[in-house]
């Protein structure tokens, strides 16, 4: 059980590399200062899957590592 854990915190780490790293920059530059950023932000479907991936890698993730950190795993 333990080595499995330990191989899900692997994938689930370079999956969220991978999937952190496919976002897209949310900075404002220069058109944050009039609020102007607001007028072309505009979020796609595949943006939103994006995001609720990302999310549930995450989650595993960090179950994974709150099972090894305690030793809750044998």
């Amino acid at each position: 059980m333990l080595s499995f854990v330990w191989a899900t915190q692997t994938i689930s780490a370079l999956l969220l590399i991978v999937l952190i790293l496919l976002h897209s920059p949310k900075g404002d530059g220069i058109a944050g200062i009039g609020g102007a950023s607001q007028l072309f932000s505009s979020q796609k479907s595949a943006e939103k899957g994006l995001n609720k991936l990302t999310g549930i890698v995450a989650g595993v993730f960090l179950v994974c590592t709150f099972l090894l950190g305690f030793g809750l795993v044998k």
